[in-house]
């Protein structure tokens, strides 16, 4: 990792160098079909996550333990208070 300015330049070189001679082939083009399934599988992992938050504090506020719930979402009680606690107070 470049410490000094001068090695923070010549990092910034070397990599403009290599942009600029940077010859593609075919075999390291992105697929666009696979790019739309990675962001819309990010997506529906991000809504889940919040379902699964807000389903999380509705249960605390009902009384169930973390034991309970952590057994809901496949882990220990107390992961499931780590993973939680903070984000559904």
């Amino acid at each position: 990792m470049p410490r000094t300015v001068e090695e923070i330049l010549a990092h910034a070189d070397e990599l403009a160098t290599r942009f600029e001679n940077f010859e593609p082939e075919e075999g390291h083009e992105l697929s666009v079909d696979a790019i739309r399934a990675l962001r819309q599988a990010v997506a529906e992992q991000s809504s889940a996550e919040r379902h699964l938050l807000e389903a999380v504090k509705v249960a605390r506020e009902s009384g169930m333990s973390w034991a309970t719930i952590g057994t809901f979402v496949g882990t220990s009680g107390e992961a499931a208070r780590q993973r939680y606690s903070k984000r559904v107070a």
